[in-house]
């Protein structure tokens, strides 16, 4: 085997995963999962009322 023909089979394998990756990502199968760790970085966050209450007070002093 020479580089030529191993180059080819490993772009093509690359090119297989890289598909299967994409299939996977746009899944919706997987869409519930990545909404939910998209909303991960708001969990820690304190409620925005009890913020702008905050902002208000300061704003006033």
């Amino acid at each position: 085997m020479d580089y030529g023909t191993a180059g080819s089979i490993f772009t093509v394998v690359v090119f297989v995963c890289f598909i299967g990756i994409v299939l996977w990502a746009f899944s919706s199968k997987s869409k519930k999962g990545f909404d939910e760790a998209a909303q991960l970085v708001f969990d820690d966050e304190p409620d925005s009322k009890s913020k702008n209450k905050k902002q208000e007070s300061s704003l006033n002093e």
